[in-house]
């Protein structure tokens, strides 16, 4: 459901995979505001035109969209990327949370993970992301080789030398 007084995404319990709902603020997330907003209007001026009450945001002509793989099918051989699934989706948000630097705790609740291990099956590392990691490691291993070289060492008086400035 589409909460838009409240800016929120709601899936009522028991009607996800595991049973338990969530909610997704999209309110602040422009793109997406700004994506329902626009298909709401559409939703309005449909209602308008025909005199019917559209409850969905997303609907086939005022009547709720029963199958949509026979129009993704379509839609992604047009985009040139044939063989997509929805879920693949699952699998990029997790990968932009994480890239985000989203807490794996929220980036888990959103996309509605219960456990560790199952997101961990989504967080799929890229070369990208792998050289992305190394790039960092080296740019820190760099600063840490200035910041040494940078240090002034002050080398501390041998017992002979300590002697000699105390008899002084």
């Amino acid at each position: 459901q589409v909460d838009f007084n409240a800016g929120m995404v709601r899936l009522e319990p028991g009607t996800t995979k595991n049973d338990e709902g969530r909610t997704f603020p999209f309110s602040i997330f422009p793109a997406l505001k700004a994506l329902l907003e626009r298909q709401r209007d559409r939703t309005d001026a449909l209602q308008q035109a025909t005199g019917q009450i559209i409850p969905w945001v997303f609907h086939r002509n005022g009547r709720p969209i029963k199958d949509y793989r026979k129009a993704w099918r379509k839609a992604c051989d047009a985009a040139g990327i044939p063989g997509r699934i929805p879920h693949d989706f699952r699998r990029t948000a997790v990968r932009n949370l994480e890239r985000a630097g989203v807490p794996r705790s929220v980036a888990m609740k959103l996309t509605g993970h219960l456990t560790e291990s199952v997101y961990r099956r989504y967080a799929i590392a890229s070369e990208g992301d792998l050289a992305e990691g190394v790039a960092k490691l080296a740019a820190h291993q760099e600063a840490q080789a200035k910041a040494q070289a940078d240090r002034t060492l002050v080398p501390f008086p041998s017992d002979k030398a300590r002697t000699k400035q105390s008899k002084s």
